[in-house]
């Protein structure tokens, strides 16, 4: 397995060792020992979570507030997203940017976003699976988000406007700066 750093301190890409021949393939999703090897800022993980989509589809951007805060690793089982991470913690230098990366079950990869950042994904294949682990259970009371075409984060989810498909939910959620002066409702 290696472990790529991006330009976001703690957010990282998985790219594990393919091991494939006429017959397919076969790769280890997770191992805890090679990951606190790699990588021992992975915290271990408590709950797995699967979802289908279709095409156009836009999921986020969510988050969990303190003390439900959750890390999460990400990949996808079949089709492809674009998933993203925003740095929204307070003190950090690059508070309110963001890291990008295409997961498909072509590249295998693995995207690790560490607690207090908000994450959110878009379907670019016909469907996808997604899974991904937590470190934290969830709490509804605690989640959170920030509109995922808040013009001052300038993600390109490389989907055309037409095609987005969001939950009622996702509509409605504040900007970073709405968020920001609202004073962090809930705490973060």
């Amino acid at each position: 397995m290696e472990i790529i750093p991006t330009a976001i301190q703690g957010v990282l890409i998985l790219k594990p060792q393919i091991f494939g021949d006429e017959r397919g393939y076969f790769y280890e999703t997770y191992n805890k020992k090679l990951i606190k090897e790699l990588a021992p800022e992975i915290p271990d993980f408590v709950q797995d979570n699967q979802s289908f989509s279709a095409h156009g589809v836009l999921r986020g951007l969510h988050f969990q507030r303190a003390p439900y805060s959750q890390a999460k690793l990400l990949r996808v089982v079949s089709g492809r997203v674009l998933d993203v991470a925003v740095d929204l913690r307070k003190d950090s230098l690059t508070f309110g940017k963001h890291v990008s990366v295409e997961l498909s079950d072509e590249n295998h990869l693995q995207f690790f976003i560490p607690e207090g950042f908000a994450h959110g994904f878009s379907v670019l294949s016909s469907e996808v699976v997604f899974q991904y682990k937590c470190s934290n259970f969830y709490n509804k009371e605690a989640e959170g988000g920030i509109i995922y075409n808040d013009p001052a984060l300038g993600i390109d989810w490389k989907l055309d406007n037409t095609e987005v498909l969001l939950s009622p939910k996702d509509r409605l959620h504040p900007t970073l700066e709405e968020y920001v002066r609202m004073g962090y409702p809930g705490g973060f």
